[in-house]
């Protein structure tokens, strides 16, 4: 057999298999067509030697913000997920039922990313960021919502639904309650949001099997450990029944003091995601990678990264038995790394420092067969960060960074 490209010499790891070896990937019509310990190069029409590097399946990002240009925080992801590793990128409810068809037909249908959605319970999704989405409980309609996800399921994965007294005003958890019907009426998770304003044991008494909560080492109230920094008796409870807990690093949502104490009670994060949107790609989180190298700061091993970045987070949206895989005859989406030893110091939202002693990084992106070095998509991705600072300067009222000022009456300086 004459595959299309074969990977040689990596040091492959795939949890879902359990390997942990140096293998041979070949790849034949953008599957995976073998895995073994040695592939004669001639049986291959291109050869990439990964000799001294990992590799894995393509890494899932389950929380980002990738509406660009119909969002307050939405980038341009697809270059950013080539050059970094992930392979599918899930949008955390930028879209609403109201706004998901533009969505579909000017993010996800054009990306080489593969690219899918938590359709948010507000039917105007993250439109405009400097107001709560929910303040008003008639933006949830949960029978829209779920019409929207069974249609599209090739793209929708959940409902999204932010519990943060910013997002909700004096609601509570009627959001989540709307959310939880609209899952219900369609057989999928919901991926809550949390913060401060909202006491997390009320939002947690809600979720279910499956269901998914994101920022869980947010350091801004309502957090997972109480005052003694004790994980809360609620979050033990709601885990042992289910519901899952995912990072989501984002541009606030990630704290260093937090993360430890959990860690240090035997509380892990099921899932590691970036929640990278305009305001965090260039200031807190600059891909999966750089959020994967921060939890091995605080003591997680390479494997357990592996797994919370592919196969956990393909089981979290449903999607174990095409994603996160190297399993024969799944899609050929595959990452490749060089694990940096040295002396780093990482960053949390709040500017907290960390120490760690390894990097990882990316160097090679296989989409359904298809090999992107960094390199290949670099100027697509510098265009995308200066489209992120240009959004992120005008939510955050930075207008001089347009050479403009009201206080000058409008005119340029």
């Amino acid at each position: 057999m004459i595959y299309d490209l074969l990977l040689s010499g990596a040091n492959v790891i795939d949890p879902s298999q359990g390997i942990n070896a140096i293998k041979d990937v070949a790849l034949s019509d953008r599957i995976i067509a073998a895995v073994e310990d040695k592939i004669d190069p001639n049986q291959a029409r291109q050869r990439i030697d990964l000799n001294g590097r990992i590799l894995t399946p393509g890494w899932v990002d389950i929380h980002a913000h990738v509406y660009a240009g119909a969002t307050t925080w939405g980038i341009k992801a697809d270059a950013h997920c080539l050059a970094t590793g992930v392979t599918t990128i899930v949008d955390a409810g930028s879209p609403g039922w109201a706004t998901f068809i533009g969505f579909k037909e000017f993010i996800a249908d054009p990306a080489r990313t593969q690219t899918l959605a938590f359709v948010h319970i507000s039917g105007i999704g993250l439109a405009y960021g400097p107001i709560g989405e929910m303040e008003d409980l008639r933006y949830g309609d949960p029978e829209r919502t779920a019409c929207v996800i069974q249609n599209w399921s090739d793209i929708c994965v959940g409902v999204k639904v932010r519990q943060a007294q910013f997002q909700v005003g004096s609601n509570g958890i009627e959001p989540l309650i709307l959310a939880n019907r609209s899952a219900e009426l369609v057989g999928v998770p919901v991926m809550v949001h949390i913060g401060a304003g909202v006491p997390l044991p009320d939002v947690l008494n809600q979720m279910r099997n499956g269901d998914i909560v994101t920022h869980c080492y947010q350091g801004h109230g309502d957090l997972v450990t109480d005052q003694d920094d004790k994980v809360l008796p609620e979050v033990w409870e709601a885990q042992k029944r289910g519901v899952l807990f995912d990072v989501g690093h984002g541009g606030g949502s990630f704290n260093f003091e937090v993360a430890r104490n959990s860690l240090a009670n035997g509380f892990c994060a099921d899932v590691i995601s970036t929640d990278i949107h305009a305001n965090s790609v260039h200031r807190t989180v600059n891909s999966l990678a750089d959020a994967g190298s921060k939890l091995m700061s605080l003591g997680l091993s390479l494997t357990e990264v592996v797994e919370r970045t592919t196969t956990a987070a393909a089981t979290a949206i449903g999607r174990e038995k095409e994603i996160g895989t190297l399993r024969l005859g799944t899609v050929a989406d595959l990452a490749a790394f060089e694990i940096t030893e040295g002396e780093f110091v990482y960053y949390d939202c709040h500017r907290q420092e960390n120490q760690g002693t390894q990097k990882i990084e990316p160097v090679l992106t296989v989409r359904a067969g298809t090999p992107y070095r960094p390199e290949d998509v670099h100027e697509e991705l510098m265009e995308t960060l200066r489209r992120a600072k240009e959004m992120s300067a005008l939510s955050g009222r930075n207008f001089e960074h347009f050479g403009w000022s009201p206080d000058t009456g409008g005119r340029p300086r």
